[in-house]
């Protein structure tokens, strides 16, 4: 019982020490993913706080990679946003899905971004986590791009992206953004979910 007060007692104070733009990223980002998964336009200039939270938090924890995603979000962010409310507008059907060479196409991407990410950041910063942190960066980028684009297969990358991010942020002392990342990854299989509905909705 003692040891299991102390492990509480522990990461009570971890959350106590949670700094301000943490809290931001987290209660925004968590706001924006919910709204993505109900298609709402909302969403991305939700998102567009939470990408500056984050990037302040990225910067001081040292994951440059990461850091500098969030200024790409930012601009997915406008984009996204412009593309929705025009897709809004003219009654389009909205979702769209990857064939097989598409798929491919993502995950080479992703391949291709990690190893020039992975290389640049232990070259030229003081990241200790060159390669971790380049992967989750290269899946967030594309994962971003299909999402502005309503792609379905935006959510399976999210999924993976999500799940790797926990260990990540827990080791970088973000526990908040671990318990966050943590709920995401149910977000994001609710948004695979919702959306392979209503793909396959205007199929019909």
């Amino acid at each position: 019982m003692l040891l299991l007060d102390s492990f509480f007692q522990l990461v009570a104070n971890q959350f106590l020490h949670t700094s301000p733009s943490e809290w931001i990223g987290v209660i925004t980002g968590f706001a924006c993913i919910y709204l993505a998964t109900r298609e709402s336009v909302w969403s991305w200039p939700v998102s567009i706080i939470s990408v500056l939270a984050y990037a302040w938090v990225f910067y001081e924890a040292k994951m440059y990679g990461d850091m500098s995603l969030q200024f790409y979000f930012l601009f997915t962010a406008i984009y996204g946003w412009y593309y929705w409310m025009k897709k809004k507008e003219s009654d389009d059907k909205p979702i769209t899905d990857l064939d097989l060479r598409g798929r491919i196409t993502a995950v080479l991407a992703v391949i291709i971004l990690t190893v020039l990410l992975g290389v640049f950041l232990a070259n030229f910063t003081d990241t200790d986590v060159p390669f971790a942190d380049g992967f989750c960066t290269a899946m967030s980028f594309v994962a971003q791009v299909l999402l502005t684009r309503k792609v379905l297969y935006n959510w399976i990358l999210w999924i993976i992206v999500d799940i790797c991010y926990v260990p990540l942020y827990i080791y970088k002392n973000l526990n908040l953004s671990a318990v966050f990342y943590t709920v995401l990854i149910a977000l994001a299989i609710k948004g695979y979910l919702d959306w392979k509905k209503n793909y396959r909705e205007q199929a019909n």
